[in-house]
């Protein structure tokens, strides 16, 4: 059966990766333990592309559906509503053997190494698994100079092979699943917050190493965040997410020069500045009150009951993602109003 796909907001060959209208709920049980079950709108009418060889950024506060949305992409989480087209196919249609051999060149970083590897297994045979899954090598040498070229790859000693995952740092721990993300030769990499557990300095190292690998093995990366300054680092476009939605998306450059919708702006606005000068000129802008629940969605612009620029048509439509300057997508009824000096 065909289906009909609406327009993207980056169409084009170069596209990798075409999210349709992705939808996730999730069921939840009252309370009480009795009545009807309640659901939690992880995700809600998502649309957006990943271009081939580009880092898309993935910000947003906790809780917004950053995590669900890129397990949504992978088919860890099964859609309610929505397709994901990966190099034109769409993969919510495909069966469990289709979507196990797809897989190989879809992989992803967890944000704690220390809970997504296995602690009863050698750093050799966590590489070493997916080569196994996968049937990518023939003999046991053959495994063992693989998996000591991804250690390698990764700033890892071949001979840390036979430690334990409890045997490793933290950001060793991270470099050892970094590895194994990159045992298949995926294409697609999405780093769900890779180093928000880690030290400052040992970010830094690991961010770098991200950048490293993708110019060196032409990857392409969905990287999910909460940490601007760290994502500005390394993504191209942006993406913003709020309560599940996708409110604003440009290239990075643009989207901190003159971020449109007022989430935005108030996210960009709690970045630090070094220059304390600067700093001081900066205006912060604080939200009133808290990110509501996802099982109790707000009607019309999700961001409305905490937006400073709310009008009464905010809680009664919901603004769709519109394209007002080329390539810089926003969904908020007023970001194209004259704004007060």
């Amino acid at each position: 059966m065909s289906v009909e796909l609406a327009a993207t907001p980056t169409p084009g060959d170069a596209t990798l990766v075409d999210v349709q209208g992705l939808k996730l709920y999730f069921p939840v049980k009252s309370n009480r333990g009795f009545g009807r079950k309640r659901l939690v709108r992880a995700v809600e009418d998502v649309t957006f592309t990943i271009r081939k060889g580009e880092t898309l950024g993935l910000v947003g506060e906790s809780g917004c559906g950053k995590t669900s949305l890129g397990r949504g992409i992978l088919q860890l989480y099964r859609p309610t509503a929505g397709h994901v087209l990966f190099r034109g196919r769409d993969l919510t249609t495909l069966g469990a053997r289709e979507l196990r051999e797809a897989r190989r060149e879809m992989q992803i970083v967890f944000q704690d190494p220390g809970t997504s590897l296995n602690p009863r297994m050698t750093a050799e045979e966590l590489v070493a698994e997916p080569l196994l899954v996968h049937k990518l090598v023939r003999s046991k040498a053959e495994r063992r100079e693989r998996v000591g070229e991804l250690l390698s790859a990764v700033g890892l000693d071949p001979s840390m092979g036979e430690r334990y995952p409890h045997e490793f740092s933290g950001g060793q721990r991270q470099r050892v699943a970094i590895a194994r993300a990159l045992a298949s030769s995926p294409a697609l990499v999405v780093c769900d917050e890779p180093v928000s557990t880690l030290d400052a300095s040992i970010q830094a190292q690991v961010v770098n190493l991200l950048v490293q690998l993708q110019e060196e093995q032409d990857l392409t990366y969905l990287f999910i965040g909460h940490d601007l300054a760290v994502v500005r680092h390394v993504a191209q476009r942006i993406a913003v997410m709020y309560l599940g939605r996708i409110v604003e998306l440009a290239d990075t450059d643009d989207l901190f020069a003159n971020p449109l919708h007022p989430y935005t702006q108030a996210l960009i606005s709690a970045v630090p500045i070094p220059d304390p000068v600067e700093e001081a000129k900066g205006e912060r802008l604080i939200l009133a009150g808290d990110v509501p629940s996802p099982t109790a969605v707000p009607q019309g612009c999700v961001f409305h009951p905490r937006c400073p620029l709310a009008v009464e048509a905010c809680a009664a439509d919901v603004p769709t993602l519109r394209e007002l300057r080329p390539g810089h997508w926003v969904a908020c009824i007023r970001a194209d109003e004259p704004r007060a000096a």
